[in-house]
């Protein structure tokens, strides 16, 4: 995988649709009928195509890297009422992007035999440019910071420790209750706001619990970013007003700042020592390291073939040849480890069973199941004293930097 993977799917057209769409679909091309525009993709997939198809085609891969050490993003983006979020989310018979990439990650967990994974999750909407937490409604307009340890990262933002694929997807079904959605002229049930649902993979060398104090294993710290994006839109076929057009304002104000950077990067203008104006949406600021180059990338971009817009989409979509590859994070020096942690898989599974650690909790009132094992044992010490673990981190093309990991 050494560019970003651009696939297209095209949302089903009605009878009436089909008889006055001008474009056409010819192997992984899109074209328009008597004229010369045509555009070019990794793959086209039809009206027809199921959301697993899609999901083989290379989300499975971009999967199993981030297992492996590597980041991964996957998005998708289009028109208002294009099916973005049927492909990432899906139905009961037939699961979207999400829970397949959910089902999948645990699935390369298990077979990593020789390897202790911590895994933990977050789930976050931007609306009208402002952060909100979506498994903690409460945390609202939360701030975006940087630094050596953690890089990019949302400051307040909930993380929760996941241990297995109905977990996840139960906190993912929470979250999406809280999500912004509105009626328009074009879609009943409109996203309003962008939502980036993230996994964060901790992984090492599996080691017995006594010689945990002395590690000297290199730590994996690995992030995959499933990102459902609001639709561009229209005022003139919405019918927005008020609150509507504001929430549409925000929205393609991003998309447009979105094509930007993609536009850039795919010129080489960063390489260049030219300005990438990362800064100028929260979108693309959270987004900065997928998109510049420390991750394995795929866009979805989700058309309908009787809109005029997919002329602007495909465009968009095209200059994806030329962009950076992925760096496996991993630290390849001597690990720091300030307290020791196991990451068995039965350590794991009575970590989580409905739990969550929280500083207000104390050893001595936790559940037998956490006391039980050395990992528990540490994390509820971690808790109760409010302090963390730090592992020194460099990348394989980097200098060296911290990340936590509680």
């Amino acid at each position: 995988m050494e560019r970003i993977y651009v696939a297209v799917r095209a949302r089903p057209l009605s009878p009436e649709e089909s008889k006055t769409s001008p474009w056409r679909i010819s192997g992984n091309s899109v074209y328009l009928h008597n004229q010369p525009t045509k555009f070019d993709f990794d793959r086209v997939f039809g009206e027809d195509s199921k959301t697993v198809d899609i999901f083989e085609a290379r989300t499975k891969e971009i999967v199993a890297s981030v297992v492996r050490g590597f980041n991964g993003t996957v998005f998708a983006y289009g028109q208002t009422s294009s099916g973005k979020t049927y492909t990432m989310r899906g139905s009961v018979k037939e699961p979207g992007i999400i829970p397949l990439s959910v089902h999948e990650l645990f699935c390369s967990i298990e077979k990593e035999m020789g390897r202790e994974f911590l895994v933990r999750m977050s789930y976050m909407e931007i609306y009208n440019e402002e952060i909100n937490d979506l498994l903690a409604p409460e945390h609202r307009k939360l701030q975006i910071h940087e630094s050596l340890e953690r890089g990019i990262y949302v400051d307040g933002l909930k993380e929760e420790i996941v241990t297995s694929p109905d977990q996840v997807l139960e906190l993912v079904e929470f979250g999406e209750s809280h999500r912004h959605i509105g009626e328009t002229n074009m879609n009943i049930y409109s996203s309003r706001s962008h939502t980036i649902f993230r996994m964060f993979v901790e992984s090492r060398e599996r080691i017995e619990e006594g010689d945990s104090i002395n590690c000297f294993d290199a730590v994996r710290v690995s992030t995959l970013n499933l990102v459902d994006l609001a639709g561009s839109e229209r005022v003139v076929k919405t019918g927005a007003e008020g609150l509507r057009l504001k929430e549409g304002s925000h929205i393609n104000k991003s998309l447009l700042t979105l094509g930007t950077v993609i536009k850039k990067l795919s010129d080489g203008v960063e390489s260049q020592g030219g300005h990438v104006p990362y800064r100028d949406s929260k979108l693309t600021r959270i987004l900065q390291a997928a998109l510049g180059g420390n991750a394995n990338t795929a866009i979805i971009c989700n058309i309908t073939l009787s809109q005029e817009e997919v002329l602007r989409l495909t465009s968009l979509a095209s200059p994806h040849s030329t962009l950076d590859v992925a760096r496996k994070n991993e630290d390849q020096a001597r690990c720091l480890i300030r307290r020791p942690w196991s990451l068995s898989r039965c350590t794991i599974s009575c970590l989580v069973q409905s739990h969550t650690c929280e500083r207000r909790l104390s050893l001595g009132s936790a559940p037998d199941s956490f006391k039980s094992s050395h990992l528990a044992r540490s994390l509820w010490s971690w808790t109760q004293e409010g302090s963390r673990t730090s592992v020194s981190q460099n990348s394989d093309n980097e200098g060296g930097g911290r990340t936590s990991i509680p």
